[in-house]
């Protein structure tokens, strides 16, 4: 029998009601002494206890109140009901659509179908699993691994054992994952495959303590042998038999028998740690707790309104937290997910015909890009056709916004009752007149394109900026695409754009529970609607904190627990009638406070918004603006050589047999930058031609696929120099 002092310890034999009020030996790992003790003749609650209590190598461990209710001992507790912990929530998916295909992951070997009721095995066993071989609540254990359902799988198991999950992708450079693993004082090692361990194992494992590895795919045979003989190495179906073995022996034996002491994980326990992209600096370790992460799977449904039966497709890395809590909340729902990739992607849209797809501006971008590349490559007369039917449908839904009272504006004055009335009239009347070759587009252009892409419901667009010609594009086709808003450190998402209120050009309403201010970004006073200034962020998905880094907690952190996100905004004004009426409180982003450019003239540039001009162009294939503490703008681009090569062939710059010269690409580069940003008051001067793209593999863009604006910086500063001489 054994006794706790904490009311959330369920111990053998003992009524926790009793046990929670009675003296507990616990030690820092969570093991009660060796040493036997017996307890004769004590009073309780002042009765005599005549029993002998005899403690002896009980071990702490931590269990999900609601999925393993059955570790704890009183029935009546009311937290057994209702989700304290993350994975409390596959006991009720299991319930409500135990038989439904949960997952589908095609492309790993072996390719997975899995039921909700299997998937809620599979976690269980896993849990079990990692308990059987050590792993104790608390403890951390990095997941180094790339998206699939052994990922979900391992994520919730480790998470559901109360340890806290470390969790990077494969295609971070070795010496950032040993900074991460090694910062968070990690224990333990999953990683995705043999091939993955083995590129790790000379710079990484070497100088890692590393008491144990699990394979989440392939075979133990295909490691380098010294490393397995140095090092407990399991295989995922290892763990997963060790669980099914353990919860078996346990199930049967409950509860006589046995050497472990219970305790439910809290909601304010922290569940996991995730480094942040590392844009402007080394990764910061952000603590979420179950309490945040829960609060993202339950607000949710207002922006994705999910019915059993939908079809997600998943592409985006799952240790980015934008996926992460996606994924966790559609599971609620009794959704079917597929797991495909960026080469695939195209493919599976047509084949997988999904309702939902959750992605980030990228893909858009890239969908947009291959839809312009097909009208382009037809006929001269179907090219025509398709681009002046588009171009309609771009002018019908101009109008329709007006009329709908969906146009953003700062500006808070009120127009008069008749010029509101005037324009309401002007704006209808170009609808109705437009309205039948919007709907000759639909069926003539539009639909071709929705087989190919699916995404029936809305496209989810979150992580960075979606391009207002982008929004622009697919609201014209048809395809609704909702735009939100998030960081690592609020579990992610603030604020979307909900179906009813899809306002382009906005990341929408904060969602529930949660409050934006602007403040000024010297003053730090509270700004009224329509004025840019600094975005702060309140509620219950806001971090713990840094991970063992109390001054950046601190300056991120305010004591009323505002977060400052860095990001540069403004709140769009309520108006009670006209175009602009449905806008009221919605956010505007307008870029990060760290990516501003000072100008030597003393004026402040948001490069994101001459970048995302620039991109408009098929020449730039990506864009870095730059002139901090110079009179000018300048720009690093890597073009898109092809399509340069054949607009200097169709202009007559060159011939099919002469080379297109840095300076004629240069010339052509500047030619496009004057009119895809004609519009604004800055203008970009000089411009550097990259040697090579950025890419995640030589450290200038993050996982995420974001410019790391220092690294490039830094690997041109020679050039820059010269160019600004």
């Amino acid at each position: 029998m054994a006794i706790s002092l904490h009311s959330n310890i369920a111990v053998c034999g003992l009524d926790r009601r009793w046990s929670s009020e009675l003296y507990c030996l616990r030690q820092d790992k969570g093991l009660f002494p060796r040493t036997r003790r017996s307890l004769r003749g004590c009073r309780f609650r002042g009765h005599r206890v005549s029993c002998h209590l005899e403690l002896e190598s009980l071990v702490r461990r931590k269990c999900c109140p609601y999925l393993e209710g059955y570790f704890l001992s009183s029935s009546n507790d009311p937290s057994l009901h209702e989700w304290s912990a993350v994975p409390d929530i596959w006991k009720s998916s299991a319930e409500k659509y135990g038989d439904r295909v949960a997952l589908v992951d095609p492309y790993h070997e072996p390719p997975t179908e899995l039921t909700y009721k299997q998937l809620e095995q599979e976690i269980l066993n896993f849990s079990e699993g990692l308990r059987v071989v050590g792993v104790a609540p608390d403890e951390k254990l990095a997941l180094f691994a790339d998206n699939s359902c052994r990922w979900l799988i391992a994520d919730q198991g480790i998470m559901a054992t109360g340890a806290i999950n470390v969790v990077r992708g494969t295609r971070s450079s070795n010496e950032e994952l040993f900074h991460i693993y090694d910062h968070s004082e990690s224990d333990a090692l999953v990683v995705d495959n043999p091939q993955f361990f083995n590129r790790l194992a000379e710079s990484f494992i070497t100088r890692a303590h590393i008491r144990f590895v699990v394979l989440l795919w392939g075979e133990k045979s295909h490691l380098k042998s010294k490393f397995v003989d140095e090092m407990p190495i399991y295989e995922y179906k290892d763990i997963v038999e060790l669980g099914q073995q353990s919860r078996h022996a346990f199930l049967n034996s409950w509860p006589t028998g046995q050497k472990y002491v219970y305790e439910a994980i809290n909601r304010e326990d922290v569940a996991t740690l995730m480094y942040t992209s590392g844009t402007s600096g080394i990764p910061k370790g952000v603590m979420l707790t179950h309490q945040n992460l829960l609060h993202q799977i339950k607000n949710l449904w207002d922006i994705v309104p999910a019915e059993a039966g939908d079809r997600f497709l998943s592409m985006l890395p799952t240790w980015h937290a934008y996926e992460r809590a996606a994924e966790y909340f559609i599971f609620t729902y009794g959704i079917e997910q597929v797991y495909t990739n960026i080469k695939r992607l195209k493919d599976d849209l047509k084949l997988y015909q999904p309702r939902y797809l959750i992605s980030v501006p990228l893909v858009y971008e890239t969908l947009y890009s291959s839809i312009q590349k097909q009208i382009s490559s037809s006929s001269g007369a179907r090219k025509f056709v398709a681009l002046m039917l588009i171009k309609i449908s771009l002018l019908y839904m101009e109008a329709k916004r007006i009329y709908e009272g969906g146009v953003l504006t700062k500006e808070n004055i009120q127009e008069s009752l008749i010029i509101v009335v005037k324009d309401w009239l002007w704006a209808r009347i170009v609808a109705v007149l437009l309205w039948p070759l919007h709907m000759l587009a639909m069926k003539l252009v539009y639909s071709k394109i929705h087989s190919a892409i699916g995404i029936s419901k809305a496209g989810i667009s979150g992580g960075a900026s979606l391009p207002l010609h982008i929004d622009r594009f697919f609201e014209a086709i048809g395809v609704t695409v909702q735009n939100g808003y998030g960081l690592t450190e609020t579990s992610p998402v603030v604020a979307a754009r909900r179906p009813s209120c899809n306002v382009l050009g906005t990341i929408g309403h904060p969602l529930k529970y949660t409050e934006i201010k602007i403040v000024d970004m010297k003053t730090g006073e509270v700004l009224s609607d329509g004025l840019k200034g600094i975005v702060k962020v309140k509620g219950p998905q806001v971090m713990k904190g840094y991970y063992k880094n109390p001054s950046a907690t601190s300056e991120a952190l305010d004591e009323e627990g505002w977060f400052n996100t860095g990001d540069i905004g403004w709140i769009a004004p309520m108006h009670s009638m006209g175009r602009s009426r449905n806008c009221g409180g919605m956010v505007v982003l307008e870029g990060r406070s760290k990516d501003t450019i000072v100008l030597s003239t003393g004026e402040n540039v948001e490069p994101t918004e001459l970048e995302a001009a620039a991109m408009r162009s098929s020449l730039i294939q990506q864009i870095m603006v730059i002139g901090q503490d110079q009179r000018r703008l300048g720009a690093i681009i890597v073009p898109n050589k092809d399509e340069v090569l054949a607009v200097a062939r169709r202009q007559s710059i060159v011939n099919d047999d002469s080379e297109l010269t840095e300076n004629k690409m240069m010339s052509l580069l500047y030619d496009e930058l004057k009119i895809w940003t004609v519009g604004f008051s800055f203008r970009i001067g000089p411009i550097l031609i990259a040697d090579e793209p950025f890419t995640i593999d030589n450290g200038l863009l993050t996982p995420t696929m974001k410019i790391r604006r220092n690294e490039v910086a830094d690997r041109y500063s020679e050039q820059i120099e010269q160019l600004y001489k």
